[in-house]
């Protein structure tokens, strides 16, 4: 069974203690789900041939539950506490990439400013030593297929709607930054150059 995580969250800026508890309540939902899926699934695989359609729909919720859970805890996660480097050599490589680290910055937000909910995450492809940065819609549809996430950016409205309309999603994504432990994304990075 897979277990709640918990997070050491300090105040961020321009996100409020409402809006991550309503969030982290909804990721301890995913967690739940999943579990739940799996207990049936193994209830159900007892006569899978006379179960074959439930056992269909068990698998195809599945995978966005435990989406749900994993891409909540690469989020949450980026948050903890912790010391920004100083040199990156994550921001160094995206720049030699981008031009500049400004300018991936740019096109990473307007990844998440992609109408509709999902995630902007960024990926690195250690066969090529390429980033990626993709819009994922819900949690499973869009991923790239054995790409490690070095960060994700959640951009479901439940990510922000406490503080922020879906209008004002550019300021969510301002406040994402400012609060953003660049060090998590960093030691993401470090294991796969």
């Amino acid at each position: 069974m897979y277990q709640e995580q918990k997070f050491d969250l300090p105040a961020l800026e321009g996100i409020s203690q409402k809006q991550l508890d309503v969030h982290l309540k909804l990721y301890g939902g995913y967690v739940k789900f999943l579990n739940t899926l799996l207990d049936v699934e193994k209830d159900l695989m007892k006569d899978a041939e006379k179960n074959a359609y439930a056992l269909g729909e068990v698998h195809r919720r599945l995978p966005f539950e435990f989406d749900g859970m994993r891409m909540h805890e690469y989020y949450f996660s980026q948050w903890e506490k912790g010391v920004n480097p100083d040199a990156s050599r994550l921001q160094a490589a995206l720049g030699a990439q981008h031009g500049s680290f400004e300018t991936w910055l740019g096109h990473f937000k307007a990844v998440g400013m992609t109408r509709g909910i999902g995630w902007t995450i960024l990926y690195f492809d250690p066969k090529v030593k390429k980033f990626h940065s993709a819009w994922v819609g819900d949690h499973e549809l869009g991923q790239l297929a054995g790409l490690p996430v070095i960060l994700a950016m959640d951009m479901w409205e439940h990510a922000y709607m406490v503080d922020y309309t879906p209008a004002e999603k550019k300021n969510y994504i301002e406040a994402f930054f400012k609060n953003l432990n660049w060090d998590v994304a960093e030691q993401r990075f470090l294991t796969l150059s």
